[in-house]
């Protein structure tokens, strides 16, 4: 098992990213790590404080969040003792993006090797016994349970190389409101600890199957369609209580897009994906480069505004007065949103959806 490369940031955060990642690597057990964890929310609001820009910021702090999940991880699967079958732990939504802001809660899953559906129903449970605990050593480090069940602790989460192919392809054939919504979620996946050939298999899998689905693809862009960017025709910004949500109706808006333009991208994260609806011929070079630096910038703004949030006390959450911006940072933030707009458009054009 192998854990993921050395956190790879620039000055003058490298020397601190680089320092902590050590640390969580050799921490002997989860109390050591619960203690470091909040170091990682520190260097991301000094990067902040220092204005460095989305693209670094959200780096740097997935990769510090890998360093300290793979040791939790490791740890739990150090005190189990585990089938001799391949497993891979897959980190889901916008952890599987590598896209987590100072809020995020756990998703993730293990993919296992087993001859035939019985060998999987014998190796299931030693697999629930060792993520059950990685699951709970990740709440107590900072990440809390996910509400929803979606973790490697639960049954539905555990399962087979066969067994999530059977999966996948019941949402893709069936695009109920319930399978769009777990697809949103869990195919954005990739491999934290573990064999990252079975995550790879799978990921091949996915995107062979899905190539020409094209029912499942236009409800998957319809749903993507259903929030749209807060642009306003009288004012610049569409508002509720003043304020916009730029989860709901900012970084969403090119994540949702991202994965049906780059539905067969390797790298489930946005920017990839944009990247390769461009090499694709879904949108042009410049449209996907001007996508991900907006979507970059609303994810700082999304941590900036955690961060203030959270330093006063508050609970953080996503939600910002466009009118309390300077005039630069309104501007930006504005010709971001157009730019989801347009993917948007060409969601619709694609797959000819009227409105």
């Amino acid at each position: 098992m192998k854990a993921p490369a050395a956190v790879a940031v620039h000055d003058p955060w490298v020397e601190r990213a680089e320092t902590l990642a050590r640390r969580f690597a050799s921490a002997r057990d989860v109390a050591t790590l619960a203690q470091l964890a909040p170091d990682i929310r520190a260097i991301a609001a000094a990067m902040i404080e220092d204005d460095a820009g989305g693209g670094i910021l959200g780096r740097t702090l997935a990769a510090l969040n890998d360093a300290l999940a793979v040791r939790a991880i490791g740890l739990a699967a150090a005190r189990q003792r585990l089938p001799a079958a391949s497993w891979c732990w897959l980190a889901m939504g916008s952890e599987g993006r590598r896209e987590q802001t100072f809020v995020t809660d756990q998703d993730n899953g293990i993919v296992f090797a087993a001859a035939d559906h019985a060998e999987a129903r014998s190796l299931r449970p030693l697999l629930l016994a060792f993520a059950g605990e990685a699951n709970a050593a990740l709440a107590a480090c900072g990440f809390p349970l996910c509400d929803g069940g979606i973790m490697a602790g639960q049954d539905g989460c555990c399962l087979s190389l066969a067994e999530w192919r059977e999966r996948f392809v019941g949402w893709v054939r069936t695009p109920d409101p319930q399978a769009l919504l777990n697809a949103s979620i869990f195919f954005d996946f990739r491999p934290l600890l573990g064999e990252a050939r079975l995550a790879a298999e799978l990921r091949g899998f996915l995107a062979e199957f899905t190539r020409g689905a094209d029912p499942f693809l236009r409800m998957l862009a319809g749903n993507a369609l259903a929030a749209e960017a807060p642009l306003g025709k009288v004012r610049d910004f569409v508002v509720e209580d003043g304020r916009i949500d730029l989860k709901k109706f900012g970084s969403r808006l090119f994540v949702d897009a991202a994965r049906i333009l780059g539905i067969g991208a390797a790298d489930p994260a946005t920017a990839a994906r944009l990247r390769l609806a461009a090499a694709s011929g879904r949108i042009t070079a410049g449209e996907a480069e001007a996508a991900v630096h907006a979507f970059h910038h609303l994810q700082r703004v999304r941590l900036q505004q955690q961060h203030l949030v959270l330093a006063g006390g508050q609970p953080a959450d996503n939600r910002i007065d466009p009118d309390a911006l300077n005039e630069f940072d309104r501007r930006v933030l504005l010709e971001s949103f157009k730019q989801a707009r347009l993917l948007q458009q060409r969601l619709k054009t694609l797959f000819r959806i009227e409105g």
